[in-house]
C-alpha cells in the first residue's frame, strides 16, 4: 500500500500544481478542479500561513479546500468491491471515515513539498456524468508522469472518485491490498489494522 498512498499524494500534489500550466484545457470537470485549484494556491501563497506555528491552520484549510473535490465515500466504496455490499450500513460509514483518514495521514505530510513542476493538459473525455481529465507533469529533471482524474457529478459538482496515475489505478490498486487482507484473514482484521497503523499499513510510508 505504501505505493498506492504515495501516488495518490503525488496525484494530490498535483492538484496544487494545476494553475501553473495556464489556461485550462477541456470542459466543465477541468473548470471546476481549477476553480479548487486557484483557492488552495492562495493558502499555499500566503505569507501568514507560512510560520511552522501556522502548520496546522493551513493544513485544515487545504484540507477542507481539496478534499471537497474528491468523492471518499465512492472510492471507498470502490477499494472495498464485492466486500462492500456485505457490510451493514454503520461498517461502511466506518470504512469510509477510516479510509479518509488513511489518505488524509499521506496528504498532510506530502502537500508541503509542493514545487514548480509543469503540467500540460493532455484530454478530456466526458459521457453524461462521468469525465476523465487527463493530464501530465513535467518535473525540472526532463521526467514526464500521466495522471488522470476519474470523475463523476455530485450534487451538480465533478468529483473525484479514482486517480490514474501512470496507468495505474489508485483504487483498483486498494481494492488488491484489501481484498487481501480480507481474504487471508477477516474484515474485521482489515479494520483493526486501519485503526492501530495507518500509518505504517503494509507498503503505506512509500
Amino acid at each position: 500500500m505504501k505505493k498506492k498512498l504515495r501516488l495518490l499524494t503525488i496525484a494530490l500534489l498535483l492538484l496544487t500544481c494545476w494553475l501553473r500550466a495556464g489556461a485550462a484545457a477541456g470542459g466543465v470537470p477541468t473548470e471546476q478542479i481549477k476553480a479548487t485549484v486557484d483557492r488552495a494556491l492562495l493558502v499555499l501563497r500566503d505569507p501568514r500561513l507560512k510560520a511552522a506555528a501556522k502548520n496546522k491552520e493551513r493544513h485544515a484549510q487545504l484540507r477542507q479546500i481539496l478534499f471537497a473535490r474528491f468523492d471518499f465515500t465512492e472510492m471507498a466504496r470502490r477499494a472495498l468491491g464485492s466486500n462492500w455490499r456485505r457490510r451493514t450500513p454503520q461498517e461502511q460509514e466506518e470504512f469510509v471515515r477510516l479510509f479518509t483518514e488513511l489518505l488524509e495521514r499521506a496528504y498532510a505530510d506530502t502537500i508541503e513539498s509542493y514545487t514548480d513542476e509543469r503540467i500540460v493538459y493532455v484530454g478530456e473525455k466526458q459521457d453524461g456524468d462521468y469525465a476523465e481529465v487527463n493530464s501530465k507533469i513535467l518535473t525540472s529533471k526532463g521526467q514526464e508522469f500521466a495522471i488522470d482524474y476519474r470523475t463523476h457529478v455530485v450534487g451538480g459538482e465533478w468529483k473525484v472518485y479514482d486517480v490514474v496515475v501512470e496507468n495505474i489505478s489508485m483504487v483498483n490498486n486498494f481494492r488488491s491490498q484489501f481484498n487481501r487482507v480480507i481474504n487471508n484473514a477477516s474484515y474485521g482484521d482489515l479494520i483493526r489494522r486501519l485503526k492501530e497503523k495507518q500509518g505504517d499499513f503494509p507498503a503505506a510510508k512509500k
